[in-house]
């Protein structure tokens, strides 16, 4: 008997399953706020060399503001004044001659003075990370990812030996302590160790919750359940620019994006243990327990007081309940290694394409709040498609279609001329690959989920997940080619969602299937039966 055929006796997508849900989105909340916090707390606003020491009155005189910058600060091609070098004596006859190409500049000597009727304050205001030190500033993002790399791996291996529930709620402690301690930090070696850390912490919200909610759903919702969680995404990533406009301090920033993380641990409580890995695990009377707590709470008390601790011991998981198993136990086996290979490949791509695009908000010469604004509402109608196209044409080619649009939007991106008229179209473009990467990045969580076994499920998804973040930690550094060619960034994202669109076209289909309890299932090439009916009820204790 398989544990899909417990769900259908008490009702496999009830108020208990609603509940868990709900509590879910809570801590969910927080993840995107803190994924795309970099974009506005390591904002550069607008900068020059700072003329503070120059100014006692007997050099510049009755000199405006502008007439300083003009005889102090060179100018660049666009006609702004140049951000990191200037003249080391006024140059006071630029006044009546603009010329001043031939003119010796140095780097900035006193210090940079900051447009702030953007941002109160910023990483970059904070700590000078600009000009030759603007590479620390990008790095930050990159720190907090790597964090999030370890961490799924860390918080994978942990929840399958120790639970669900358990790391669910070290993960939450972890990630406000130290998301909030990172708002204190008074060096930049200081924040980035603490943010290091906060991405370690939170990432196992994601993956602890997201497999717990697959597990506690029949076949029939779990690509509803799916889109769901994905919507925590969808909504954080709108609420962000809302939450930065009105808090333009990035120490209160912090601390307002970390602060649901209280309220999740507050509500931790009522959260359930995982069935599946409890009867996994060879804990029947704790299984039983929370057996019986959905079958009350769905209101299915009759068919679920058959449920003994006896009947679960007879659910097909028939490999030894005392053996621990590990990140090993993705590569132990042939069909194994090769589902981890190609998942990880695939997470790689969506996660570096999606977190490209979604870094990029200041490259298309438009309003950040509403570059960031649209970038999340978009998401909406594509996890909304992703709804529909994951029972109609399957996971796989929801996948590779995603991905495939994702990449097309990156290439026409190329080929979009750069300039005042053009950026709204350039922009339009953009929106529309993050719409598909938006779909692929729902679709590869659920997906991802169905294809791996319950006794490593959480050290699939973990491992899973840190192949995305490597992804996410390497597009900052991605997104600074443009230095070297400018349309560098735009074609090697093109090129890896493409890539992830060839390597998802091989994974196995898992539409109407039901979840892989062991590794021999899965070397069987059993994802389960199909769609398990409802009829059962009746005697099938």
């Amino acid at each position: 008997m398989k544990f899909e055929h417990l769900l259908s006796v008490v009702n496999g997508f009830g108020r208990f399953q609603m509940m868990i849900i709900i509590i879910s989105f809570i801590g969910r909340f927080t993840l995107p706020c803190h994924f795309l916090l970099n974009n506005f707390i390591a904002a550069v606003p607008s900068h020059h060399c700072d003329l503070s020491a120059l100014d006692d009155g007997s050099i510049f005189g009755n000199l405006t503001q502008e007439q300083r910058l003009t005889v102090s600060v060179p100018v660049q091609e666009d006609g702004t004044p140049s951000s990191c070098k200037m003249f080391p004596e006024p140059q006071f006859q630029l006044l009546s001659n603009s010329n001043d190409h031939d003119l010796v500049t140095v780097p900035c000597q006193n210090g940079w003075a900051y447009d702030n009727s953007t941002f109160k304050s910023t990483l970059a205001t904070e700590w000078d990370l600009v000009c030759d030190q603007k590479g620390q500033n990008k790095a930050t993002t990159t720190i907090f990812f790597i964090g999030v790399m370890f961490g799924a791996m860390t918080f994978g291996s942990l929840s399958d030996r120790f639970g669900r529930k358990t790391m669910l709620l070290v993960s939450y402690i972890s990630g406000m302590l130290f998301g909030f301690a990172s708002a204190f930090s008074t060096s930049f070696i200081m924040f980035a160790v603490l943010r290091f850390f906060t991405g370690f912490g939170i990432t196992g919200i994601v993956i602890v919750s997201s497999v717990l909610s697959v597990e506690w759903v029949d076949i029939e919702h779990r690509k509803l359940v799916g889109v769901i969680d994905s919507l925590s995404w969808t909504f954080g990533y709108c609420m962000i620019p809302a939450i930065a406009y009105c808090v333009t301090d990035w120490r209160q920033l912090t601390i307002a994006v970390t602060s649901p993380l209280a309220l999740a641990i507050l509500t931790w409580r009522w959260i359930p243990e995982s069935a599946r890995w409890l009867i996994a695990n060879g804990k029947f009377e704790k299984a039983n327990f929370y057996l019986q707590q959905c079958a009350q709470m769905n209101q299915e008390e009759e068919f679920g007081s058959k449920i003994t601790p006896e009947t679960l011991s007879s659910i097909i998981v028939t490999e030894r309940k005392d053996r621990t198993h590990s990140h090993l136990d993705l590569v132990r086996t042939p069909k194994m290694r090769r589902l981890a290979l190609l998942t990880g490949i695939v997470w790689y791509g969506v996660a570096s394409t999606f977190y490209g695009i979604s870094f990029n908000i200041t490259g298309f010469g438009l309003n950040i709040y509403l570059t960031q604004f649209v970038y999340g509402a978009i998401e909406l109608p594509a996890k909304l498609s992703a709804y529909y196209l994951l029972d109609k044409v399957g996971r796989r080619n929801t996948e590779v279609g995603s991905l495939l649009g994702a990449g097309i939007c990156l290439a026409i991106n190329i080929f979009i001329p750069r300039g005042e008229y053009m950026s709204v179209l350039r922009t339009v473009v953009a929106v529309l690959g993050k719409g598909c990467s938006a779909t692929s990045f729902t679709t590869v969580v659920l997906y991802s989920s169905e294809l791996f076994p319950t006794v490593v499920r959480q050290n699939g998804m973990g491992y899973n997940s840190s192949m995305g973040r490597l992804g996410v930690s390497l597009a900052p550094l991605i997104l600074l080619l443009d230095e070297v060619w400018r349309d560098l960034p735009q074609v090697l994202l093109c090129s890896i969602a493409l890539l992830a669109s060839l390597v998802a076209r091989m994974l196995p289909e898992t539409r109407d299937r039901c979840l892989p309890e062991t590794i021999q299932d899965v070397e069987d090439g059993q994802t389960g039966a199909k769609g398990v009916q409802l009829n059962i009820r009746k005697g099938v204790l």
